[in-house]
């Protein structure tokens, strides 16, 4: 991956920030989750503000993007003149608690709420309801806007940070490679080892391990 004066930021990737700026908006955040899917582990939410004249790195969505070319960009981000930024880890027990869906909008409110002078924000996905300020939602936004596209990269790149470490306390799960996602590795190491304290209990896969359904009686 070429960075820095060798690639820029494509013009498109601006569009809604430019909008949003030309309205006097000087605080736009872009603001995107990781982690919905996995078996384990935190969701994890990212807000971003760049200045309006700032060099932006050359962002894109983090899911097209590889682990080195990641951390480079967040190293870029993150040391970005005049960027503001949040993260905010939600963890299992609450996914479990309130569902997956309300865990990763309760990270996104206070991934906003965290940033006192943002003022508007841009976020990937679907509406958030009560929304502490005004907002506007795009799908695959992270694909759109370099603000949400620089979030998705702190959320991901912090978060795999996070599934690097409990690969180190529960070392049977592949945590370091799958990132807690339902991979053949970590569903054959599920059945084998049982689940975790970090497992999220409410998903499928875990709660057949914890309450096995019951056996079918055969038909003759």
């Amino acid at each position: 991956m070429k960075t820095g004066n060798n690639e820029k930021l494509p013009e498109k990737m601006l569009l809604y920030e430019k909008d949003l700026w030309a309205e006097g908006f000087s605080y736009v955040a872009g603001i995107d989750e990781a982690g919905r899917g996995p078996l384990a582990g935190p969701v994890v939410v990212a807000a971003v503000i760049f200045s309006p004249d700032s060099d932006i790195p050359p962002v894109d969505d983090s899911k097209k993007l590889s682990e080195k070319d990641r951390a480079e960009l967040k190293k870029m981000i993150i040391s970005t003149p005049g960027i503001l930024y949040s993260i905010q880890v939600i963890p299992p027990e609450t996914i479990d608690e309130i569902n997956i869906l309300q865990a990763t909008h309760k990270g996104m409110r206070a991934a906003a709420s965290s940033i006192p002078q943002i003022q508007f924000a841009l976020i990937d996905g679907l509406q958030v309801p009560a929304f502490p300020v005004p907002s506007k939602n795009i799908i695959k936004g992270d694909s759109k806007s370099a603000t949400i596209a620089a979030a998705s990269i702190l959320a991901k790149t912090h978060r795999d940070a996070i599934m690097r470490k409990y690969a180190e306390q529960f070392p049977q799960y592949g945590f370091e490679r799958n990132s807690g996602y339902g991979t053949a590795e970590h569903l054959s190491a599920l059945k084998k080892y049982g689940i975790t304290p970090i497992h999220r209990k409410s998903f499928k896969p875990v709660r057949e391990i914890l309450f096995p359904p019951p056996e079918q009686l055969e038909l003759f």
